[in-house]
């Protein structure tokens, strides 16, 4: 059998980026053929990727990239299985390079964007399996969206859990900038009432009506109160209707129409939003692990 040098397994690692003794492991598995275990830690992280799939992942970080022209901007939500996993410099640099490979490479869906190339030369799937069997949990890409538009996109991250990417046209960046941190604060749902759902209105009118119907008032009187709460609402979730964060005397409209700036469109990532994270009961867990 071929002697395995620390040299070996540290070359390996630089290589592959992936841990010393799993590099270790896979030369000894193919008696220090550096090819072999190159390919072999390929195979085995599609293994662990597999495996690692039925496993939630909800905690992870939004990336954003805006090309020097301001033209493209592309924003990507990533899961893992753990906060401190998301913090981790590797994860966070693929985020990084997945955000600016969607804006490169435009993708039309998730299948597409997994055969995109990075910078390092390895598609985003194969990049995906490989840090897996870095850190160990399950990594996800998620959802993303890109923009690319006549006038400027700004994007907006508030840490690395809440995402804006903004689409406008006129006005200056720094109101660009605080419209997008406007967004991620008062999380409004699109940019005009025209926008919302019918679906959505029509459950909160129903909602509404059978709140105004217990006050027993006269039905013309009922549908007053419910086209009041229905305005209400559409100020509400809409950017346009809702008063300013950094200056509440003024709607949103009213600033964009003072200083020329139109939004075209807008999108927020919040991180884990809709995942249904498994609740772990650590105490049951250890009593249940005593009486064994």
């Amino acid at each position: 059998m071929a002697e395995i040098t620390a040299g070996m397994v540290k070359d390996l690692r630089e290589a592959t980026g992936l841990g010393m003794m799993d590099c270790k492991k896979a030369l000894v598995e193919t008696d220090g053929d550096f090819k072999a275990a190159e390919e072999l830690l390929r195979i085995k992280s599609g293994v662990k990727a597999s495996k690692a799939a039925s496993r939630v992942a909800a905690e992870g970080l939004v990336s954003a990239f805006i090309s020097t022209d301001g033209k493209v901007g592309a924003l990507v939500e990533v899961n893992c299985e753990t906060d401190f996993m998301a913090k981790n410099d590797n994860f966070m640099a693929f985020a990084s390079n997945l955000a600016q490979a969607i804006a490169q490479n435009n993708p039309s869906d998730a299948e597409a964007l997994s055969s995109v190339v990075l910078a390092g030369g390895d598609s985003v799937e194969d990049a995906r399996k490989a840090l897996i069997m870095k850190l160990g949990e399950n990594v996800s890409v998620r959802r993303f969206v890109r923009y690319s538009t006549t006038g400027k996109v700004v994007a907006y991250l508030h840490g690395s859990k809440i995402g804006v990417l903004l689409d406008i046209s006129g006005g200056d960046d720094a109101l660009g900038k605080d419209l997008a941190m406007h967004i991620a604060a008062s999380k409004p749902i699109c940019v005009s009432k025209e926008q919302v759902p019918q679906e959505l209105l029509d459950t909160e009118r129903k909602v509404y009506t059978a709140q105004a119907a217990e006050s027993g008032k006269p039905a013309n009187i009922v549908e007053k109160m419910v086209d009041g709460r229905i305005a209400k609402y559409l100020a509400e979730v809409t950017l346009l209707g809702q008063p300013f964060v950094k200056d509440t005397d003024i709607l949103v409209e009213k600033l964009l129409s003072t200083h020329g700036l139109k939004v075209n469109a807008f999108q927020m990532f919040v991180v884990g939003e809709g995942i249904e994270k498994a609740v772990v009961d650590y105490a049951a867990e250890v009593a249940a692990a005593a009486k064994v």
